[in-house]
């Protein structure tokens, strides 16, 4: 009988034909006449209604193909056997189907029948050969779905064992079906198929206990379940991971008899039973007494082993034996984070993991590869072991509500929590229908068109405008995988979880007695008051509080390393109860790398740098990032401050944007500063040739005085823009800002004052008095700005070392400094501009002061005997009258021996005398023009390299006093907390050794600027 051609292509819109490549030409056969009599080719429809409705079904399986050859074959099955008891012809063709007749009268029967066979080809193939059980997916009387939580239900009698493995398949079945058509979500899922191996352990168990030899004593033999089933996530086909445990030496014979059955009995019936986590592994022996085990643990097992236990629990056989194996081996489990290695094991072994995955399978594991599902299972047991030692809900052997548990706790953040369920979800989701298409163990996404197809289609993707099914499920992989790999590497690379882990467990209870005596123990001058900070941190149950618990015990061992961990204590409190209810800044804390030790750094360390926190709290995201905390370059910050200035139209408005921009750019370079010498928490900021600053190398000093200058230059820059709105000047007025002191040479301090000479050159056609007066007011403007009270700190601008001091004008014009260098400057006015240079303003007009004053500061015929001889008698004056009373000139830096002045002047005479005829030594910078006078042959080089230490190492003392102080200071103290805090500080651990080489540096350093300032 001849087919219409358009029958196949009437039964593709039913899906069929997409696997078999033929339109439905296969399909029409096996649901025509000849087949399962539901397709009338003649007229190109359904049989009937009931045909329909069945029809429709197979269309909604993931593999209607599928689905549909295998309902034949049992269809087909059936027939053969009624036919033959009937005593009819063997094929059975004509005989009616009671399957058939069952789905049209069950929609549940079909609903779930028609997906198994969609889905799995192997359980298709068992009903194939077993056509009655598919009627234990029959709907029960009272409407519902049968039961699927994993139970076994044996039926008929014979051979134990086969009675097993038919209990086995049913019960699978059930799962199956509930999970296929939505009766069953993931995790109800996972829990019966648990549920199902502990019962089929538990008959096997039993089945071979009856086995033993007549008249042996039932062994107490308890079988824990590890791995997936202890955790009570177990998928479709997996090994069953297992350790036996026997009460005492004498039930070991029997024991192990029981325990090599029971791994026979379940191969046979289900899967796999692996031991290989016991003791020793495959070496060692099967079973082991529960005190042989204690033993094993306390002495030689190792990190991954205690991972391993996280997941225990009892599945079978004498439960109080297991029960009391995991209560014995509890303690030891929670103190494995504590083992120096213990963070580095569990992340090598992660990585190993990764190695041993064949090249070719990389990109399509969902369980080992990366973004797998082991990333989030490596990453949720770590910081089980690290946090779970004190939180007791963390101990729970399941990954989903370890990882709830570990974000209701505070130990991850919401978002980041809800990424890896969702990811989780999704992975697992992908490796359950993997794995039931064919009852293998498979973890690999196929490679193959068709099978990807089905695969999509198996978890619910559909075809979308512009997007297969296919394509729809490898982008929400790719999300899922990115996401989650992200998320592993962020957890379990946080830094924070080996300072946890370091922290004993008692220290990590922070109740009362505990913290008090740790405190105690930890150095804090007040006990009391500290813990009073303590309870106003972590008291109440909300997530805040728990995050404050968790941080904590680590940020008060790093306050410890500190002179005053009281102090750090007291800022932290002042931060975070500016912070505390902000989203970012606990969670800044817990999962941005080393913010958290570098915040505690800092704020033990540095009252300079608390006090610039203080009034701006979110200045601390700078901990967060690398290349945030390195300077930023001059013009970056001209054209930052420039435009803050430019929003505003008001000049006090527009100062104070600039004024709140310098204060951050403060705490990024005393930050830096603070943390340069800090080991593993010293930023490493990528340089501008990609490469990144090593961090074990300090700040330099000459890098921290140039980052404080260009701050300072872009403040006056952005101020004299405000003050030049908002004063009227004549048109064409030129005016320009020149550095001089140590804002000229680079060289400024946390706290300097900007020393500044102001310069204009009047328009042609205005009067002499008439710029005079408008530059006055543009310099008095800029002042007054940037000393109006506020909560930044004020940058005071030093105008003293302008020509005739503080009786001079504040501003002169281009003309009247060339009149007065030419007729009356004295040698210590020359020596001054040595460090002069434009700041900001008319660059053209600073260049002209430049070329006007270098006549002046670098002489051509040198300098007189005469003039030597003044050099030499005002700075000893200075030395006489500066020096403040009481102070000790062995430790002063910068009027003390071999301190800042020494060196300083001794390098200013020399480019006093030579600058006129060697170029090189024509700069603003103190160590610069040493290195140039050395290299001329006019220093010793021995002398110029105990200068140039000198100078470097009062330099790093005083901007360290200044961090440690919070205000200026010069003076080294010889003992007490500021010498040991600034010893902290610079990166050294012995104050008397510290203070011991600061002497002899500087008794070397005086000597040999005393050789140049009399040679």
């Amino acid at each position: 009988m001849s087919r219409p051609t358009r029958a196949p292509g009437r039964l593709a819109r039913y899906g069929f034909g997409t696997a078999e490549g033929d339109g439905g030409a296969r399909a029409a056969d096996l649901l025509g006449p000849d087949g399962l009599r539901l397709w009338r080719p003649e007229e190109q429809e359904p049989a009937d209604e009931t045909a329909a409705e069945l029809l429709a079904a197979l269309s909604r399986a993931a593999d209607p193909d599928l689905a549909l050859r295998q309902l034949h074959r049992i269809v087909e099955t059936e027939r053969r056997t009624s036919a033959g008891s009937a005593g009819g012809s063997p094929s059975g063709g004509s005989a009616a189907s009671s399957l058939l007749a069952e789905l049209h009268t069950d929609p549940g029967l079909r609903r779930r029948l028609i997906a198994v066979l969609g889905a799995s080809a192997a359980l298709g193939d068992h009903l194939v050969a077993n056509p009655e059980h598919c009627l234990t997916l029959r709907t029960a009387p009272d409407g519902l779905a049968p039961i699927a939580e994993g139970r076994l239900e044996p039926t008929g009698g014979g051979n134990p064992v086969a009675v097993l493995r038919t209990a086995y398949r049913l019960a699978l079945l059930r799962i199956a079906a509930a999970d296929l058509t939505g009766g069953r979500g993931l995790e109800q899922t996972m829990a019966a198929l648990s549920a199902l191996a502990d019962a089929t352990l538990a008959a096997a168990y039993e089945i071979a206990v009856t086995e033993l030899a007549e008249g042996t004593e039932r062994p107490r033999l308890a079988v824990v379940a590890m791995g997936k089933c202890g955790g009570g996530e177990l998928n479709y086909v997996s090994d069953v991971d297992v350790i036996f445990v026997a009460a005492e030496d004498a039930d070991l014979p029997a024991a192990t008899l029981v325990a090599t059955r029971l791994i026979h009995i379940c191969g046979f019936v289900a899967w796999p039973v692996d031991a290989a986590l016991r003791p020793e592994g495959n070496r060692g022996p099967l079973v082991r007494t529960l005190a042989s085990h204690l033993a094993y643990y306390r002495r030689w097992a190792r990190t991954w082993e205690f991972q391993a236990l996280l997941k225990a629990r009892p599945a079978a056989g004498d439960v109080p034996v297991a029960q009391e194996w995991i209560d014995q081996l509890a303690p030891l489990v929670w103190r494995a984070a504590e083992r120096p290695e213990a963070v580095e094991d569990v992340r090598a072994m992660r990585r190993r993991i990764i190695d041993h995955i064949p090249p070719k399978e990389l990109e399509r594991e969902i369980k080992r590869g990366p973004g797998g599902l082991r990333d989030i299972e490596f990453a949720v047991q770590l910081l089980q072991l690290v946090h779970g030692r004190v939180d007791e809900t963390l101990r729970v052997p399941g990954t989903i509500p370890a990882l709830r548990a570990l974000v209701a706790g505070g130990y991850v953040g919401r978002a980041d929590g809800e990424a890896l369920l969702r990811g989780y979800r999704f992975l697992r989701s992908v490796e359950h229908r993997l794995q039931l298409q064919g009852l293998r163990r498979t973890h690999t996404v196929p490679s193959e068109p068709g099978a990807l197809r089905w695969l999509a289609a198996a978890l619910g993707f559909t075809a979308t405008p512009g997007h297969s099914a296919v394509e729809s499920f490898r982008a929400e992989w790719v999300t899922h995988a990115t996401e989650v790999r992200r998320l592993h590497a962020k957890l379990l690379y946080r830094p924070l979880l080996e300072s946890v882990a370091r922290v004993p467990a008692d220290g990590l209870r922070l109740t009362p007695e505990a913290a008090s005596h740790r405190l105690e123990i930890l150095g804090f001058a007040d006990p009391a008051g500290a813990l009073r900070h303590l309870q106003a941190l972590t008291g109440g149950v909300s997530r805040t509080a728990a995050i404050q618990r968790t941080l904590l015990p680590v940020l008060l061992s790093e306050f410890a390393d500190a002179p005053e961990p009281d102090r750090g204590l007291l800022n932290y409190r002042k931060v975070s109860d500016k912070l505390g209810s902000t989203p970012w800044y606990l969670r800044l804390l817990r999962d941005g790398g080393p913010v958290a030790r570098r915040l505690a750094r800092v704020l033990a360390l540095s009252r300079y740098v608390a006090d610039l926190l203080a009034r701006d709290p979110e200045a601390l995201r700078l901990l967060a990032e690398e290349n945030e905390l390195a300077p930023r370059p001059p013009d970056v910050l001209r054209e930052g401050f420039l435009a803050a200035a430019a929003r505003h139209t008001d000049p006090v408005e527009a100062t104070r944007a600039v004024r709140a921009l310098r204060r951050r750019e403060l705490v990024r370079v005393a930050c830096a500063d603070v943390l340069s010498r800090a080991g593993a928490l010293a930023p490493t900021p990528s340089r501008p040739d990609g490469t990144n600053r090593p961090a074990t190398g300090s700040l330099d000093i000459t890098e921290v005085g140039t980052a404080l200058a260009d701050v300072t230059d872009a403040t006056l820059a952005a101020a004299l823009r405000a003050a030049r709105a908002s004063q009227p000047a004549p048109a064409g007025l030129r005016f320009a800002v020149i550095g001089v002191g140590r804002l000229g040479g680079y060289e400024s301090n946390y706290l300097s004052d900007a020393d500044v000479l102001f310069v204009y050159d009047p328009p042609a056609g205005t009067s002499e008095s008439d710029a005079s007066a408008a530059a006055h007011a543009i310099a008095e403007e800029l002042r007054r700005l940037l000393g109006v009270p506020a909560a930044d700190p004020p940058l005071g601008v030093d105008a003293d070392l302008r020509p005739e001091g503080r009786q001079g004008p504040l501003v002169r014009s281009l003309a009247a400094y060339a009149q007065y260098y030419a007729r009356w400057s004295r040698v210590w006015e020359a020596q001054a501009l040595l460090r002069a240079r434009f700041v900001c303003g008319d660059a053209d007009l600073g260049a002209e002061f430049e070329t006007m004053i270098d006549p002046v500061r670098y002489p051509a015929e040198g300098l007189t005997r005469e003039q030597v001889v003044e050099i030499r008698r005002i700075k000893a004056r200075v030395e006489t009258e500066r020096l403040p009373r009481g102070a000790d000139p062995a430790t002063h830096t910068k009027l003390g021996r071999g301190g800042l002045a020494d060196v300083e002047w001794a390098v200013q005479l020399v480019q006093l005398r030579h600058a006129g005829r060697v170029p090189e030594l024509r700069g603003t910078r103190t160590l610069d023009a040493l290195a140039a006078a050395e290299r001329a042959g006019l220093i010793d080089p021995a002398d110029a390299a105990e200068m140039a230490a000198g100078w470097s190492l009062a330099a790093q003392v005083r901007n360290a006093l200044m961090l440690v102080r919070g205000r200026a200071g010069d003076q080294l103290p010889r003992h007490g907390v500021e010498l040991a805090g600034v010893v902290r500080l610079l990166g050294r651990d012995d104050p008397g050794e510290f203070l011991d080489e600061y002497l002899r540096t500087g008794r070397r350093s005086r000597a040999a600027a005393q050789r140049v300032l009399e040679g």
